[in-house]
């Protein structure tokens, strides 16, 4: 029986969302938040920001969410890689979002430290199981 469930959006930030990174990879699933920079309501595509990291998210599958620019909005979805020119010498990273919520008032930096702890108390604990 094949498993079909929906996976959990792994936490990370833009920051973690590069070429090397053990989070770029086809149908990752991941939660994402940053800043909305740009959105364009005929794509359907959002550009946030976080420091000077930065991720599209395609939103068309979301449902009685707003986008105001500027605010801050948390996404989770599948990551969808692709080209960015005809020799595939570089990669465009895309996350298909199936959750988005505004998260307006969130402290980023006491959120970056939260995530740092949270991936230590995983390192520390899960590799001893």
């Amino acid at each position: 029986m094949a498993s079909s469930a929906i996976k959990s959006g792994t936490l990370v930030s833009l920051q973690d969302i590069y070429p090397s990174s053990p989070f770029f990879k086809q149908g990752a699933s991941l939660r994402v938040t940053g800043k909305l920079q740009e959105y364009s309501v005929e794509t359907a595509v959002a550009i946030v920001i976080d420091g000077n990291a930065n991720l599209k998210i395609n939103t068309q599958h979301l449902r009685d969410l707003s986008f105001r620019v500027g605010s801050f909005y948390q996404f989770i979805g599948e990551l969808l890689i692709q080209p960015d020119n005809e020799l595939a010498v570089s990669f465009q990273a895309i996350l298909q979002a199936r959750v988005g919520r505004n998260v307006d008032g969130i402290d980023l930096n006491l959120y970056h430290q939260s995530l740092q702890l949270l991936r230590q108390f995983q390192a520390d604990h899960l590799s001893t199981t």
